[in-house]
């Protein structure tokens, strides 16, 4: 296997024929973790039986991948589509925890791409994250003046933090739910 990308991507060639091997978000915020394992499913891909990674995880390694020239949004919104039944809800809003606005995001954007099937998000979570955007708003605003779009994106808020002043947020979300 040859290392593309130590953050998130290795090849595997066998002549013309290659494999990625993804092992974390190409941002780095979503590290592969083998609790991941748990909850996949066996597929058979050309004729062999591959682990396939569940719904769920599938959302969380896709949410923070929002840069100018690649946005994963529409995977997650087709996921959800698609796939809602088999999606942990539970499991997804444990893994967001502190970035549970990036949920609340793509969720209201789901909404608004497939207006007749907004019922593919539990009514339950969408109360949830909805309170949790409540009680957030009769909260004072921090006194840092905080980015965390670089955590979505590195170079699409640089300016933010190397010319406008912002602190950059740090962080890596690295639940092992």
């Amino acid at each position: 296997m040859s290392i593309v990308d130590d953050k998130w991507l290795g090849k595997i060639y066998y002549g013309e024929y290659f494999v990625d091997v993804i092992f974390g978000s190409s941002n780095g915020m979503v590290p592969v973790q083998e609790g991941w394992f748990h909850h996949a499913r066996e597929a058979q891909v050309l004729g062999l039986g591959v682990l396939v990674i569940d719904p769920t995880e599938l959302i969380w390694s896709k949410a923070f991948i929002q840069k100018r020239f690649r946005h994963d949004g529409s995977d997650i919104a087709n996921i959800i589509l698609k796939q809602s039944s088999r999606i942990d809800w539970q499991r997804l809003v444990a893994y967001f925890d502190a970035h549970w606005e990036v949920l609340l995001s793509h969720l209201l954007i789901f909404r608004w791409i497939y207006p007749s099937e907004r019922d593919a998000i539990p009514s339950w979570l969408l109360d949830e994250l909805l309170e949790r955007l409540n009680r957030q708003r009769e909260l004072p605003p921090t006194a840092a003046r905080i980015c965390r779009g670089r955590m979505l994106s590195r170079s699409d808020y640089q300016n933010a933090v190397e010319v406008w002043g912002f602190l950059e947020a740090k962080g890596k979300c690295d639940n092992d739910q």
